[in-house]
């Protein structure tokens, strides 16, 4: 699948660049997706030197966290939850504990480091599952969970703008809340349907009401405040929480005697080792889209969408932030590429980056994310595993979309 996506970029491009030399005459095309592949190959050594930051520094407080047991302890805490909504998985069983870490870092916007821990999760799920191929009901709503990408605190997002020099980095952090809010939402609520999973059952509602409450008056306070108060107040949310939660770490780790530098260099270790695997995919992912936007095939099929959304009489401005909601479900390194692309293009404080970065981090690779975690544990049959995650992936495009002009309009 990544093979033919990223081989039709630069087929794509060719096809366009031949047809402005000989129809439209210009020669430099060659020029300047030459000059376009090897301006993103640096700019994917640039941006990996704050990734291998952000990686090692999260995955360092992230062992600490473990180490500390507030991992378990939130394992326990969801156990009545899961024992409702995956009622074939064993309480105290390991795969509770993996599946809450990797939501952990997911939540955190780890993905690529949350990655291997769902595969143990999956692994550890495949053990009770009473077929070699076809996926268990737990597996599926661990999958689209998964897919549907609850992120609390998207640090990565944060990272990429902070390396394009946005002023203000988290300012995108409560449109990415509520946008991934939605697609966690409907992505569950899907499964729910078709697995006739008991939502209203005491023990459910009692996880799920107050979110929802706290979620709904949380959206009503924000109707009451103007853009530039909902700016600011994301900017204070957010620094607030990402400093509050390493604190938070600290202090439960230094009560529970965990020797938290130790402990944060041996995870560290683990987010330099993740990350010193992501630059080949970078430069691969960078280079592709920059011959596409060099090319003119990238900004000629985006016009003929402007065209039919002005058409429409709909604000056409969302548009140049598609590029990543499009190649989202099929790859998250060319998703990532994207994002930068547009970033660099419009501007990281510009309507389309503040979109693009908002749906980077309310959706998922879904169908990577199916291929990875199935593959690895021989599953063929998904059964309703593409249609839920693909349902959550779109509502959180759509959500994205809304509630960047909810904010940034």
């Amino acid at each position: 699948m990544l093979n033919g996506l990223w081989l039709g970029f630069f087929v794509v491009a060719a096809v366009s660049a031949l047809m402005q030399w000989l129809v439209g005459g210009n020669a430099g095309i060659f020029a300047a997706m030459v000059e376009s592949i090897f301006a993103m190959a640096k700019l994917s050594v640039e941006v990996m030197v704050l990734l291998f930051g952000t990686l090692t520094l999260w995955l360092g407080f992230l062992r600490i966290a473990e180490k500390a047991g507030v991992v378990e302890w939130l394992a326990k805490v969801l156990g009545p939850l899961f024992k409702h909504l995956m009622p074939e998985v064993p309480p105290g069983h390991p795969a509770l504990g993996l599946i809450t870490l990797n939501f952990a870092a997911n939540g955190l916007g780890l993905d690529n480091a949350a990655t291997p821990i769902g595969l143990k999760a999956m692994r550890a799920l495949q053990d009770l599952n009473p077929s070699a191929t076809t996926a268990s009901n737990a597996q599926i709503l661990f999958l689209v969970l998964n897919a549907s990408s609850l992120t609390l605190l998207p640090v990565t997002i944060f990272m990429y703008r902070a390396q394009q020099g946005a002023v203000d980095p988290t300012m995108v952090f409560l449109p990415i809340l509520l946008a991934t809010s939605a697609s966690t939402l409907v992505g569950l609520l899907s499964v729910a349907v078709m697995q006739r999973l008991r939502l209203w059952h005491p023990v459910v509602l009692a996880y799920l009401v107050p979110g929802a409450l706290l979620l709904g008056g949380f959206m009503a306070f924000l109707g009451t405040l103007s853009a530039t108060a909902l700016s600011t107040l994301s900017s204070i949310l957010g620094n607030l929480t990402l400093f509050g939660l390493i604190m938070l770490f600290l202090l439960i780790g230094a009560l529970k005697k965990v020797k938290v530098y130790e402990t944060f260099v041996e995870g560290a270790k683990e987010g330099f080792d993740v990350a010193k695997n992501l630059l080949p995919y970078l430069v691969a992912m960078l280079c592709a889209v920059g011959v596409l936007r060099a090319s003119g095939a990238l900004e000629f099929g985006l016009d003929g969408i402007r065209h039919v959304v002005q058409w429409l009489g709909l604000d056409a401005r969302f548009v140049d932030a598609l590029p990543t909601a499009l190649v989202k479900p099929f790859s998250g390194s060319a998703a990532r590429a994207m994002l930068i692309e547009t970033m660099q293009t419009h501007g990281v404080d510009s309507f389309p980056a503040l979109a693009a970065a908002t749906i980077q981090g309310s959706t998922e690779t879904t169908f990577y994310v199916l291929a990875v975690y199935f593959g690895a544990v021989g599953i063929q049959r998904v059964r309703h595993a593409v249609g839920c995650a693909l349902l959550a992936e779109f509502a959180g495009v759509v959500a994205a979309i809304f509630v960047c002009y909810w904010f940034f309009g």
